[in-house]
């Protein structure tokens, strides 16, 4: 079996996440994608503003009814910060198969600084989405030897969105609706979140 983890903060999750996870699904052929939020990103100085049972929920709301997708609670259980390495071991044990950890050529910079790169990349392919102002030759050049043959390239058209500026907007009262799911926003509104960020 084919399958994508695509872990990260979602918060919250938007338009610009299912999309990446549809368009890695489709270049990658893969046959599910799993959500995996994070319960503590190391790399990230915020802490995250939505706790990760909500950003758990909202996942939900995002993957309902869509046919691949679904999302896990194994970091957000585990508790403390998150390791993709750890995560990448877990599913492997509990389901053997073909994995690819999902992400955007941004956080593929930063591979050098997470726990246990080398053995990352020998328990799974690295699906990295290229958008502008990323091109497909920068992004390999700026990859340590030992990742170089383990990365898939997923062009994929820009989307001028991200969790940041969607929590600026609910912040200032101002409405979001375009980048998120519907459900996802009714969870947002019914909870009062994002509104002391």
């Amino acid at each position: 079996m084919r399958i994508g983890i695509f872990g990260g903060s979602f918060d919250p999750p938007h338009w610009g996440h299912l999309r990446l996870a549809l368009t890695a699904m489709e270049h990658l052929e893969l046959e599910e994608v799993v959500f995996v939020p994070a319960a503590q990103n190391p790399l990230k100085r915020h802490r995250s503003s939505a706790n990760g049972r909500h950003r758990f929920a909202m996942l939900q709301e995002l993957v309902k009814n869509r046919p691949g997708f679904s999302v896990s609670d194994v970091e957000v259980a585990r508790g403390g910060r998150s390791y993709t390495v750890e995560t990448v071991e877990d599913f492997k044990q509990i389901q053997p198969g073909d994995y690819w950890f999902l992400m955007g050529a941004d956080s593929l910079k930063g591979l050098p600084e997470w726990k246990q790169p080398e053995r990352l990349v020998k328990l799974c392919r690295l699906g990295v989405a290229i958008r502008p102002p990323f091109h497909p030759s920068e992004v390999i050049a700026r990859l340590p030897d030992y990742a170089r043959d383990r990365v898939d390239l997923i062009p994929m058209a820009p989307l001028e969105i991200s969790s940041t500026q969607i929590r600026d907007l609910l912040a200032a009262g101002k409405s979001a609706a375009a980048w998120l799911d519907p459900g996802v926003l009714r969870y947002i509104q019914a909870h009062g979140l994002y509104k002391n960020v």
